[in-house]
């Protein structure tokens, strides 16, 4: 895209930002920081809002100005922004009760004939989450180390077949595959590409003029629904390879 059209980029958290379910790096920070005096940013994670808050919000550089910073846990259907100093929620749109119970029962099911619902010993953390508008089966726990979640299922295989089994009991529902070791369950229809539409529509910034970043927009990644939308995107690697690419970027901007 042309750097001049560029209004407001956009970010995975996981693995984009911050390595899974972890802190900011003082580097990735600071790039932040001085990516808001430029543009609008926004991050957007199938996470709740309070691990935006222990991943991202408490790691930023204290004087790091928020006016331009948008928030959409699980994957935009909820949205907050930074009004009369703090955060506060401009809409959410959640799971009815009756899907939670279907969707929490077909996880656990699923993962038990599957053998993926692993023992208590290697589990930390919550393994079932509700997030409202989302409800996340994490097989080693929320809580588990990085480490021993890239080990669980480096190919992705798992991951599919839950997907698979749990997608054919909720076909009202999407089933997606989330992090290193999750499986999500939301309304119909709602992936990143949702979150980006409702971001347009609450910014009044038009698609073409908004970039993506993340470290799954190949095919069947989370990330790619925004790819196949159309929206300017860029691969990252990891939190290293997004300071990379921010810095350069900011130079350009800042000459723009």
């Amino acid at each position: 895209m042309n750097i001049e059209d560029l209004r407001i980029i956009a970010f995975d958290l996981d693995d984009t930002l911050a390595e899974s379910k972890s802190a900011l790096e003082p580097g990735v920070g600071r790039v932040l920081s001085r990516l808001l005096e430029q543009l609008e940013v926004c991050i957007i994670s199938g996470g709740r809002f309070e691990q935006f808050e222990a991943q991202v919000l408490d790691h930023l550089p204290a004087d790091t100005g928020l006016s331009r910073l948008h928030l959409m846990p699980t994957c935009g259907t909820r949205y907050l922004r930074f009004m009369d100093d703090g955060w506060r929620q401009v809409y959410a749109h959640d799971l009815t009760d009756g899907q939670k119970v279907r969707a929490i029962k077909a996880l656990e099911s699923s993962a038990r004939a599957l053998g993926l619902w692993e023992s208590g010993e290697k589990v930390r953390g919550d393994r079932i989450e509700d997030r409202g508008s989302q409800i996340t089966f994490s097989a080693l726990g929320q809580e588990a180390l990085v480490a021993e979640k890239k080990a669980w299922d480096p190919d992705g295989s798992r991951r599919e077949a839950l997907r698979a089994a749990v997608a054919e009991l909720l076909p009202d529902l999407e089933v997606r595959a989330g992090g290193s070791t999750s499986i999500d369950v939301t309304a119909r229809g709602i992936d990143k590409a949702y979150g980006m539409r409702r971001l347009a529509e609450q910014t009044g910034i038009g698609l073409d003029d908004m970039l993506f970043v993340g470290d799954r927009l190949m095919p069947g990644g989370n990330d790619y629904p925004v790819a196949a939308m159309g929206v300017a995107t860029h691969a990252v690697t990891g939190p290293a390879d997004t300071v990379a690419y921010l810095e350069n970027l900011i130079t350009t901007l800042e000459e723009r």
